[in-house]
């Protein structure tokens, strides 16, 4: 620090260590924070809300990061980055200082589903080091306490447009005389959930889109009678089908509006542009309107059928022609109850926003 002209402070987060490594610490001229809540980010976040500083560079305590080598990172900060994230994969790993499921599967998969769904420029979602404006990073109101920690961090700077940076830095075995409180499994499991909460779109609205699309297309297809695919013959059993994949592809897209209002009202996510205008264009009133022609679909399904089980004088009708026009019939009648009861729910949902 004092080669590169810093004044500042080496603050140490504590939450239950036992091998009297506080003393330590508190020997060497660093102030160690107690924080009582366990967990990973919970350890971080009261790292960083007692410090002192504007800037903040946080790494694990454990040796494994090079924290004589905080000049890219404080560079990138002057030169006006708000946050700027460590790159192990750029910078070196040094043979066992990751686990091999951790450095080809683990980091690289979640590193490239946070870039996808967010369009985050991180290329090392989960690097321990990284600097950032201490104040731009309590303004996100990060809320994780866990190891997840890592990702709200990247996910929440990019949402809300903080202006990122990466440095290369490389990543040495860890000198602790334990084992690591990571689990891959459960932990890498936390990860993708959270990813998966905070991105409605790629976790409902995508697959809803591709599963009602394909079960519209496909029940199209089979209404007037079978079809055949190569050599394989399609009828009512696939007809069944893809009036499931029209109604869970219809709930899907509604549970994407659903989220993501029910995120913005919370300030978990940031407000959409394109949910207020479909706020503004999808009214109660026209969201019924829309649900009623779906019902009057239904009904006239409905209709249909029972007037032609009265031309065989109410008795037993030909299977499958009944189930062609008897399962789009109801299909169209569930989902237009859908539809009005969504319109009521996110009518109410938007209640707050407006």
């Amino acid at each position: 620090m004092a080669a590169l002209g810093v004044v500042g402070e080496v603050v140490v987060a504590d939450n239950g260590s036992t091998d009297g490594s506080q003393e330590i610490a508190r020997a060497e001229g660093a102030r160690v924070v107690d924080v009582s809540e366990p967990g990973y980010g919970a350890a971080l976040m009261g790292g960083i809300e007692s410090a002192r500083g504007d800037l903040v560079i946080m790494a694990d305590a454990d040796d494994s990061y090079d924290l004589a080598n905080l000049g890219p990172f404080i560079e990138s900060l002057r030169a006006g980055a708000e946050l700027v994230m460590g790159n192990r994969f750029t910078g070196g790993i040094e043979p066992g200082a990751m686990p091999p499921l951790h450095r080809y599967v683990g980091n690289p998969v979640l590193s490239f589903i946070g870039r996808l769904f967010f369009h985050s420029p991180s290329g090392d979602f989960h690097c321990g080091m990284r600097g950032f404006r201490r104040e731009t990073i309590l303004g996100l109101g990060l809320r994780t306490t866990g190891m997840e920690f890592a990702s709200e961090m990247v996910v929440k700077a990019t949402l809300q447009g903080v202006r990122i940076v990466e440095v290369p830095t490389t990543l040495r075995p860890d000198g602790r005389t334990r084992a690591p409180h990571l689990r891959a499994w459960r932990d890498g499991w936390r990860h993708l959930r959270f990813l998966l909460l905070y991105s409605p779109r790629w976790l409902f609205l995508y697959p809803g889109i591709v599963l009602l699309i394909a079960g519209l297309g496909l029940g199209i297809a089979l209404l007037p009678g079978p079809i055949a695919v190569g050599s394989v013959g399609l009828d009512v059993n696939a007809l069944i089908y893809a009036m499931v994949m029209v109604l869970v592809g219809a709930q899907a897209i509604m549970f994407s509006v659903f989220a993501r209002a029910f995120a913005m009202n919370e300030g978990l996510l940031p407000p959409s542009r394109g949910l207020e205008r479909a706020f503004r264009l999808m009214t109660l009133e026209r969201g019924l309107v829309v649900g009623l022609l779906v019902l009057v679909v239904g009904i006239g399904f409905t209709l249909y059928s029972v007037v032609n089980w009265g031309s065989q004088d109410f008795g037993a009708l030909h299977t499958r022609d009944a189930i062609r026009v008897v399962v789009p019939g109801a299909t169209a009648l569930v989902l237009g109850f859908q539809l009005i009861l969504s319109s009521f729910f996110l009518s109410i949902l938007g209640l707050g926003r407006r």
